[in-house]
């Protein structure tokens, strides 16, 4: 690429009768030449990924739990529609699954007569009611 540059330089000195032009074009010349250097030191240096699939398996997933008296609020963005959308309450766990093999597991301070009561999920953010099951 130096080269190249030098050889346009060397041309257009050739052609002195022609002034103030002559160097216009070598500044032109000098200016392509110093974009095309640093666009292949860009290329060549390297760079990892802004974002990994690592990153995103180890990325904290964030959710709310309300304690109440009587019941239990949790709410936590899933991903997917609403039919691929589950959720189970078994042995003090809970357990949601999402699209694009979405799954986690939340450990819940629960009695063994408790349920899921309530099941919301709008926008991609899911709400369950957790409280106790009435027995008849």
């Amino acid at each position: 690429m130096v080269l190249l540059f030098l050889g346009v330089v060397y041309m257009l000195s050739l052609r002195s009768s022609q002034g103030y032009v002559n160097f216009i074009l070598i500044g032109i010349a000098a200016m392509i030449m110093i974009y095309w250097v640093r666009v292949l030191k860009k290329m060549t240096v390297e760079s990892t990924p802004q974002y990994t699939p690592k990153e995103a398996d180890t990325k904290n997933w964030v959710y709310d739990l309300i304690k109440g008296e009587k019941e239990i609020i949790f709410v936590a963005e899933v991903p997917g529609p609403e039919d691929q959308v589950t959720v189970r309450l078994i042995d003090k766990i809970l357990y949601v699954r999402g699209s694009g093999h979405f799954s986690k597991e939340v450990p819940i301070e629960t009695t063994p007569d408790m349920g899921i009561h309530d099941f919301k999920y709008r926008n991609g953010v899911l709400t369950l009611r957790i409280k106790k099951l009435e027995t008849l």
